[in-house]
């Protein structure tokens, strides 16, 4: 069984922002699935089905995105899963714009959802799929900058850019799931 999670901060308020990448990307992957998230279990809302012959969960976590790996731990127990069939989509401030990169055992490169996921489990050994939201554009920044960046909705401009890869995301997904991390690496990064 494979256990793909989405990263993000629940309610409205956050719906859109960049930070909330991961929930939309997955939110995606499950309409174009046929997956419904239906259930809550380990402080998730969660929706299982198949897709490549592979059984999936597909979790969004209701803990905030910095407590991320309460979700994820339980949900790993819960559902009895092997880290190398944890994929974890997220953003990534130091990737351009609508990019994405696949990874496994990277750090947390200051994410705080991923670092409370690595905390949380003891190791950085899953995959990640990284998708780029890029950095405010300003010559000095500071942390405060780095959170109202994040929180804050993508620009008209943006948003027409992630709208495109969006799709390509689920495709990554599908060949992680269908030819392995290697093929999906040597495709998409």
């Amino acid at each position: 069984m494979k256990l793909i999670v989405g990263l993000g901060n629940p309610g409205r308020s956050y719906a859109r922002n960049r930070h909330n990448i991961g929930f939309i990307c997955l939110s995606h992957f499950a309409r174009t699935e046929g997956i419904k998230f239906d259930k809550k279990k380990g402080l998730a809302r969660i929706g299982t089905g198949k897709v490549d012959n592979n059984d999936v969960v597909l979790a969004r976590p209701q803990t905030f995105m910095n407590n991320s790996g309460k979700s994820v731990s339980r949900l790993v127990e819960k559902f009895d899963i092997d880290l190398n069939d944890l994929i974890v989509i997220h953003d990534d401030l130091d990737l351009p714009l609508a990019k994405i990169r696949i990874s496994l055992g990277s750090s947390s490169g200051g994410h705080k959802g991923i670092n409370s996921i690595i905390q949380e489990l003891g190791t950085q050994d899953f995959i990640r799929l990284r998708v780029g939201i890029g950095r405010p554009d300003k010559p000095q920044i500071s942390e405060d900058d780095i959170i109202a960046y994040v929180l804050s909705d993508f620009t008209p401009a943006e948003k027409r850019a992630i709208d495109k890869i969006i799709p390509t995301v689920g495709e990554a997904i599908l060949c992680l799931l269908s030819d392995g991390l290697t093929p999906a690496m040597n495709k998409y990064n």
